[in-house]
């Protein structure tokens, strides 16, 4: 008797995805809620789970084909692995007699024997371990109970590239003489990033204003606080929490930042979801860190860093991504000295923020060095006139110049 395994629901307006990975081939045998595939949505990685002990039976769908939810794509068998379930595929190609039942594969090796975690391996680390061709059995992983991380993918595959490689080995990876092209299918949500953006450019009044912050003020106070902060609340006093305290006074000032066109009408919110654009593996995502109106510096911190993590190993939810009214976007952490960032429909404004370096700024009629950080504001023209964007980019400035409005409501 045979169970058949369905694409799940995957969230509110995701009607399809993409089949990413068969983490289970035909014949192995599967527990009740192990991973058995891996999907591809627009926003998020989903993996398709068992739903009982038995064999993993026929893949109606490929890796790469476009599932809808509620289709059929596999069969689950009863039994414990002692027979490979018959490839319907191969057995179409030849007429020829079958040849001897090959020997039965051993269980599968529960979370607690597979050396470092690799029963439970994240699908961020199922890709790294694809990508760079390591054998995850080989890898001791130093995530929580001992699971593998990304990052010991990659020291993994750097060892393995420094290790001599016999010279036969080596002729044969030798490259071919000109030049050569790789083509790799886009993933699904590196298509959405692609659509949306290019969808903010062609439907919103797109434009941006600038200005320059002293950072002297954040860094005194972080410098000053943040053994005493970190011990407090367990973790770091970063310049985030103050950027998005910052653009909440803004947002209150200047509801229209904090508004959405619907239509042929204007949505104001009376509450503040700061979405915080993060670089995940296989794209950037933007998780809405929500009510940052209400949350304080640890709320807002302990959020930022929960997502950062979850991005990184591939468990973002859809629920994580799910809203959200303004967007900051910090490309300083990759060196950027300047952007005019896109905003995240169906948001009106994004802040980007980039790169702290010492520049000479004149103060009270002479040449002094200052820590200084160009912001940007990006906004629907459409929606916010070009003196409120103004305005509430000079407000978070003056905030983050003089953190004490933060504590006073100024």
């Amino acid at each position: 008797m045979s169970t058949e395994v369905k694409v799940p629901t995957l969230g509110e307006s995701v009607s399809e995805a993409t089949i990413g990975q068969w983490l289970k081939q035909p014949g192995e045998a599967v527990a009740a809620d192990e991973p058995i595939a891996s999907l591809e949505t627009d926003k998020v990685a989903i993996d398709v789970m068992a739903p009982h002990d038995g064999v993993m039976g026929e893949q109606i769908a490929a890796e790469g084909d476009t599932v809808t939810v509620g289709a059929l794509i596999a069969t689950i068998e009863e039994g414990s692995g002692s027979a490979p379930a018959p490839k319907k595929e191969a057995a179409a190609k030849s007429d020829a007699p079958a040849p001897a039942p090959a020997p039965a594969p051993a269980p599968a090796a529960s979370s607690d024997d597979a050396p470092g975690g690799a029963a439970v391996l994240s699908p961020a680390v199922r890709r790294a371990v694809l990508e760079y061709g390591i054998d995850p059995s080989t890898i001791k992983g130093t995530g929580k109970d001992g699971r593998i991380t990304k990052d010991d993918v990659i020291a993994a595959a750097k060892n393995k590239s420094a290790s001599p490689a016999p010279a036969a080995s080596a002729v044969a990876a030798a490259p071919a003489a000109g030049r050569n092209e790789e083509r790799v299918k886009m993933t699904r949500l590196r298509q959405t990033i692609a659509k949306r953006l290019k969808s903010a450019q062609d439907n919103a009044a797109l434009l941006t204003t600038f200005n320059d912050v002293d950072m002297s003020a954040v860094i005194e106070a972080r410098e000053k606080y943040k053994d005493v902060f970190a011990k407090k609340h367990g973790i770091k006093l970063g310049f985030m929490s103050f950027f998005a305290k910052a653009s909440v006074l803004a947002l209150k000032d200047i509801p229209a930042v904090n508004a959405q066109i619907d239509g042929e009408e204007i949505v104001y919110h009376d509450y503040i979801d700061i979405s915080i654009a993060v670089s995940a593996p296989n794209g950037l995502v933007v998780p809405v860190v929500r009510d940052c109106d209400k949350l304080g510096f640890a709320g807002i911190e302990k959020a930022i860093a929960d997502f950062g993590k979850k991005a990184k190993e591939g468990t973002l939810t859809m629920e994580d991504m799910k809203g959200g009214t303004f967007t900051i976007s910090n490309g300083g952490v990759f060196g950027g000295l300047m952007s005019t960032p896109i905003i995240n429909p169906p948001q009106s404004a994004v802040l980007g923020l980039h790169r702290i370096e010492d520049r000479p700024v004149v103060r009270n009629g002479e040449i002094v060095i200052k820590p200084m950080m160009y912001i940007a504001l990006s906004y629907d023209h459409r929606l916010i006139d070009g003196r409120e964007a103004v305005t509430a980019l000079k407000t978070i400035k003056e905030a983050i110049e003089d953190p004490t409005r933060l504590l006073i409501d100024l």
